[in-house]
């Protein structure tokens, strides 16, 4: 469907928190072999999102290639005070009214009152994981509506480019039981204020593709 090269951050739009003043720095770079995304935190959070959304029953694949310079040594994927990553891939879910039941309806309409809009459904969280946990998949400490799917372990790979390949159908399957809603979005980002510290990431690309 799309592939971002990070040539410039045009199709991307900035994700910010209400509660979070300090946001992370994004930034395109160039050295020989090409363009890539910088993503610098400071005891700050803040990310990308893609502006445009997708089908995931279309396009259930996500390709990228990413890098960090360090882990968070507070970093803690079960603790609030820990829920910090060097880099994160989010596929945000857009809610669905029609396929919705009644309470969650109910539920849903009350934040669109207040909010002016409905808020996610659920997310799925690509992250570079702090520590080398057992499991593969925790679930969000803030939200049970967001899973996280641990595909890099603390600091083996620091430093390395990796490559990774994932089927968003499958990994929401597992994470929560059942099928996803059709339309999502794209986001990145660098967070580091719960824990304090500081961390460089770089993005090399992302593709979406059947």
């Amino acid at each position: 469907m799309f592939r971002e090269d990070f040539s410039d951050l045009n199709n991307w739009e900035p994700l910010t928190f209400p509660k979070i003043k300090n946001h992370s720095i994004y930034k395109v770079k160039m050295d020989d072999g090409g363009n890539y995304l910088q993503a610098a935190s400071n005891a700050s959070a803040s990310g990308l999102i893609y502006k445009n959304t997708f089908n995931v029953y279309d396009y259930p694949r996500i390709r990228w290639r990413w890098m960090v310079e360090n882990v968070y040594k507070k970093g803690n994927a079960k603790e609030k005070s820990g829920d910090d990553y060097p880099l994160r891939i989010y596929i945000i879910f857009k809610y669905d009214p029609d396929r919705a039941g009644f309470f969650e309806s109910l539920k849903y309409s009350s934040a669109k009152r207040i909010y002016g809009e409905y808020p996610p459904h659920s997310a799925l969280n690509y992250i570079w994981a702090n520590r080398d946990y057992k499991e593969e998949i925790i679930t969000n400490t803030y939200t049970d509506r967001a899973e996280m799917i641990l595909l890099q372990k603390g600091s083996s790979n620091v430093g390395k480019w990796i490559t990774e390949d994932v089927n968003i159908l499958e990994d929401y399957r597992k994470a929560f039981g059942e099928d996803p809603p059709p339309i999502a979005s794209i986001a990145v980002m660098n967070d580091s204020d719960n824990t304090g510290e500081r961390s460089v990431s770089y993005l090399d690309y992302i593709e979406i593709y059947k």
